[in-house]
C-alpha cells in the first residue's frame, strides 16, 4: 500500500507501532506534507512489508505479517525511496529514553497520573521488555542523525519521538475514555454482554472505522484497508489492521509534533508526546 511522491514535497513523518519483542510484527505508516496537505504515502503491517513496498512490492493482505527487529537504516532508506525526501520525524509507540530503560520512568508515571482516570495508564517497561530493543532502536536512529527528543531537547531537523496511541485517540476522536479497539482485549471490553465472536468482530470494525474517519480529517489518501465484516472469519486476522491503524496514529502525532500542537510529558531523559488539547 504505497504510492510515490513527487520530489520536493514537504516534511515526512514515519509512524511506527513498534512491537516490544522481535517475534511480533510492527505497524508502519509514512505521511508527507504536500501542496494539498498531509498525505499518506504508505502503510504496512510489518517492517519487512514496508521495506518491500519501497521496491514496488505490494502488500498482500493474505500474507501473514512477520515479526523482526527494526532496522532504522533500512526504514529511512525505504522512506526516502517512497517520498523522495528525508524524514523530519519518526514517531514511535515504544518506551524510549536517553538512558538504558530498566524500570518505570517519570514519563510513564506522568501519563498514568494524567490519563489513568480515562483508562489510558501505561505498562511499566523493564530491562527485558522492551529493554535492549528500545535502547538499540534509539541508538541506531541517533547514529543516523535522528535524535530522541525529550523535555530538554530543542527541535532539530530530524527528531525521534515517543507517542502513545491510546491518549492520542482521546484527542483525535474527542472521547472521554479509552477507545475499545484492541483485538486482544475484545473479550474484556464487552464481557458482560456475552457477545459472540461475530459480534465482537463487528464492534471492533466499528471502532476501526471511527479511527480511520478521524485520521482522514487530517491525512489525505489513506487507503481502504479495513475489511467488511463478511470478509473476517477470525479475530486474529484483524491484528494487522489494528497495527496499521496504530502506525497511522503514530504518524499523526508526529505531524502534530512538527506543527507545535503536542506536549511532552516526562523529564529530560524521556518524554511521551501527546496532543496539547488533552494535556491541560
Amino acid at each position: 500500500m504505497a504510492r510515490r511522491s513527487d520530489p520536493g514535497n514537504g516534511p515526512c513523518v514515519l509512524g511506527i507501532d513498534a512491537a516490544w519483542t522481535a517475534h511480533q510484527p510492527s505497524g508502519i505508516a509514512l505521511v508527507q506534507n504536500t501542496a494539498t496537505g498531509w498525505s499518506c504515502l504508505a502503510i504496512a503491517p510489518s517492517y519487512e512489508a514496508f521495506i518491500a513496498q519501497a521496491s514496488g512490492q505490494a502488500w498482500d493482505p493474505e500474507q501473514k505479517a512477520t515479526g523482526s527487529r527494526p532496522d532504522p537504516a533500512a526504514l529511512l532508506e525505504a522512506s526516502k525511496q517512497i517520498s523522495g525526501a528525508e524524514l523530519s520525524c519518526v514517531s514511535v509507540d515504544m518506551p524510549l529514553a536517553t538512558t538504558p530503560i530498566t524500570s518505570r520512568r517519570a514519563a510513564d508515571t506522568a501519563i498514568s497520573s494524567r490519563f489513568g482516570p480515562s483508562g489510558c495508564a501505561v505498562h511499566s517497561p523493564s530491562a527485558e521488555r522492551p529493554g535492549g530493543m528500545a535502547d538499540q532502536l534509539r541508538a541506531d536512529f541517533a547514529a543516523l542523525g535522528v535524535i530522541l527528543h525529550t523535555n530538554a531537547s530543542k527541535q532539530t531537523t530530524q527528531a525521534l519521538i515517543e507517542c502513545y496511541p491510546h491518549v492520542a485517540l482521546l484527542a483525535l476522536l474527542k472521547r472521554d475514555y479509552r477507545v475499545p479497539y484492541k483485538v486482544s482485549r475484545s473479550g474484556q471490553y464487552w464481557k458482560d454482554e456475552k457477545l459472540t465472536r461475530s459480534e465482537r468482530i463487528q464492534r471492533l470494525l466499528k471502532q476501526f472505522h471511527a479511527i480511520k474517519d478521524g485520521l482522514d480529517e487530517h491525512i489525505r489518501g489513506i487507503p481502504e484497508f479495513i475489511p467488511d465484516p463478511c470478509e473476517v472469519t477470525t479475530l486474529a486476522s484483524l491484528k494487522p489492521v489494528e497495527d496499521m491503524l496504530d502506525g497511522l496514529i503514530c504518524a499523526w502525532i508526529g505531524l502534530e509534533y512538527l506543527e507545535g500542537r503536542t506536549v511532552g510529558l516526562g523529564d529530560d531523559t524521556a518524554a511521551i508526546w501527546v496532543p496539547a488539547s488533552v494535556a491541560e
